[in-house]
């Protein structure tokens, strides 16, 4: 029995080690999926923008387009997704462009023409430097930003919302976490328990301090709906919760159409700290 034990033992202490080192990489893999070739720029959508270079606290040297317009107009600091880069959101900028926001979006490094490669710590260090690049070097007031994630995106803005002073957010097609989210994936179903609680939305949210308004489509084939559902009910408040019906996860704003636009632009600029 004792052999036994410390063979279990070995097992275990064998596989936390593994889980340790090893588990970040794992998730980064299954979380990434970057595309460095632009498939389209601002231009062929007729956009006035500016190509933007700025730098993260750890040094790596990032890429975003700024579509600056009045002043007075709430920025939309906008966070994309896992997948593909900032010229794959070209169609939703113009629409937001129309509804006198200004906008900043940014690719997080190893997307597009960022640096480095991406990882959970990396990109709130993008999200972060984003932001401080909008203050810094564009002049906007802090409370004129509001920040706004898409899926990944949703887990910058809410870090960089706890760190710094912003106007509002909107979380759109957020998950609660990424172990949530594996108990949703029969490939990790059974190991979910064991895994981080990383990018943990949901804990965060009950610490939010600034207006929130949640997207989520109801037939999100990714993100359960549910998960929207969870983080409004975490958050303390001032709060909105939109549904939006036969929406899926990256076509919100193209099933939400104009009431998707206009929902979003009437709480850029009615929300305020």
């Amino acid at each position: 029995m004792p052999v036994q034990w410390f063979h279990w033992a070995t097992l275990l202490l064998l596989a936390a080690a593994l889980s340790y080192f090893f588990y970040p990489r794992i998730e980064n893999f299954f979380v990434f999926f970057p595309d460095r070739r632009f498939d389209v720029t601002p231009e062929a959508f007729g956009l006035a923008y500016k190509d933007v270079e700025f730098m993260s606290r750890d040094g790596k040297k990032l890429h975003g387009w700024f579509f600056p317009g009045d002043k007075a107009h709430p920025v939309l600091l906008h966070f994309h997704g896992n997948a593909g880069n900032i010229s794959h959101r070209l169609d939703l900028i113009k629409g937001l462009l129309r509804k006198d926001l200004q906008v900043f979006i940014i690719d997080y490094r190893g997307f597009g023409k960022s640096e480095g490669r991406p990882s959970e710590k990396g990109v709130y260090l993008d999200g972060l430097a984003a932001y401080d690049h909008l203050v810094d070097k564009e002049g906007i007031a802090p409370g004129n930003i509001v920040l706004h994630g898409h899926s990944l995106g949703a887990a910058v803005a809410v870090e960089v919302s706890l760190r710094r002073k912003v106007r509002s957010l909107i979380l759109e097609s957020a998950f609660t976490s990424t172990r949530d989210m594996a108990k949703t994936m029969p490939l990790f179903f059974i190991f979910s328990p064991l895994l981080p609680a990383n990018y943990n939305n949901l804990e965060k949210a009950t610490r939010l301090s600034v207006p929130v308004f949640i997207v989520h489509g109801d037939r999100d084939e990714i993100v359960p709906f549910s998960m929207g559902e969870r983080l409004f009910a975490a958050a303390p408040g001032p709060k909105q919760f939109l549904r939006l019906e036969g929406a899926g996860h990256n076509d919100t704003y193209m099933v939400g159409g104009k009431q998707y636009l206009d929902a979003l632009a009437r709480f850029a600029a009615e929300s305020a700290i």
